[in-house]
Parts: C-alpha cells; sequence; structure tokens
C-alpha cells in the first residue's frame, strides 16, 4: 500500500480527490497525512476522513530554509512512500526536494511548460491562447520545470473568465492526480521519469 502524504494551502479539492478514490479499498494507496502551510480549510477533508493533520505556518520562521526544514521534519513523521504538493502555494526549499526527490510530485494548472508559476490560468486568459490544460509533474528546483509525468489539454472558450476556465480544469488535474497515483502504487518509476527532459525545455 502507498502511503502519502498531501500538502495543501488551501481548498483542498485535489485532495479530496485522492481521499475519495482511496476509500475504495482496491485503490492501493492511502493518505496517511495531510500537511499546510496556514490553517488552510482543505485541512477539513481530512479531519472528515479521519486523516491526522499538521501545519507549518511559513509565517512563524525567520527563513524559507527554517520553514523547509521544520516541513520536512513533520513529513518525516509519516514516513510516506510520495509527498504531493497539491495547491501548496509555497516553493519548495531544495533541502526538502533533495530530500524527498524523485518521490515528490505536484499538480499544476496549465499545459507545461506553458504558463508556469502562481497564476497559471490568468496567464492563459491574459494571453489569449485557445487551449491550455492540466500538468503533474516530478518536482525539481526549479518552478514548474520538473520532468512531467502526464498531462491533458483543456480548450480556453470564448469570454472564459479566470474562475470559469480553473474550474473546468480543476476535474482534469484532480482525474490525472488521482491516476497518476494508482499508476505510481502500481510500479510507475519516477527515478526513471526523472531522467526525462525538465519541462522547460520539452518540445
Amino acid at each position: 500500500m502507498l502511503k502519502i502524504v498531501v500538502l495543501i494551502s488551501g481548498t483542498g479539492s485535489n485532495l479530496r480527490a485522492l481521499l475519495d478514490a482511496s476509500a475504495d479499498a482496491a485503490y492501493p494507496a492511502r493518505v496517511v497525512a495531510v500537511g499546510a502551510d496556514r490553517e488552510a480549510p482543505g485541512l477539513q477533508h481530512a479531519e472528515a476522513y479521519g486523516i491526522p493533520s499538521f501545519t507549518v505556518p511559513y509565517g512563524s520562521y525567520d527563513s524559507r530554509a527554517a520553514w523547509g526544514d521544520a516541513l520536512l521534519e513533520q513529513i518525516r513523521v509519516w514516513e510516506p512512500d510520495l509527498v504531493v504538493l497539491s495547491g501548496l502555494m509555497r516553493l519548495v526549499p531544495p533541502k526538502v526536494v533533495d530530500a524527498l526527490a524523485p518521490n515528490l510530485i505536484n499538480t499544476h494548472p496549465a499545459y507545461l511548460p506553458e504558463f508556469p508559476g502562481a497564476h497559471g490560468v490568468r496567464d492563459a486568459i491574459r494571453a489569449g491562447v485557445d487551449q491550455t490544460g492540466a500538468s503533474i509533474i516530478v518536482v525539481d528546483n526549479g518552478v514548474d520545470q520538473g520532468p512531467i509525468i502526464v498531462q491533458e489539454r483543456v480548450p480556453v472558450l470564448p469570454g472564459d473568465t479566470e474562475h470559469e476556465l480553473h474550474e473546468r480544469i480543476k476535474p482534469v488535474e484532480r482525474r490525472l492526480l488521482v491516476q497518476t497515483v494508482l499508476d505510481i502504487a502500481n510500479g510507475l518509476d519516477l527515478t526513471a521519469l526523472s531522467t526525462r527532459l525538465p519541462a522547460s525545455i520539452k518540445e
């Protein structure tokens, strides 16, 4: 059984999708803990499922590195096989990435390498493109630049607002995440994936 720690900052819709999937006894992965960098509303999903949670408030530390040390200490308590960044709105310090890689994955609401960063949906709208997407990547020390595990296109419709487009991307992102975790539990080799070209230079 694959043991997962999920890290969030917000409502935790991807977390909820994983919790729903793992409620099925046939799904070979379980969320063992949920962490956040603030008092995130998504922690309520963990509570509803009886999953332990922890908070490592970013503002309580003098530096990102110190926050990362405390975060890594909390993660290690649970001895996870996989850590999922699911809407965690902080760059994870290199020490944390190096300690967890390649078993550290992230979801992103764009078709990487297009529109990396915190405002992928807004940037797609502003660019006037007719399609964007959702991606799941292996985390490295770049900003949404790690090797791509899977991605899928999502159309941008005429007149779309950022909210409307994001609401269409979210179900795709959730589906890809649940399938990716299933694939990892069934033997997908993230070490091999990490030898792929990073998203930033993928053709």
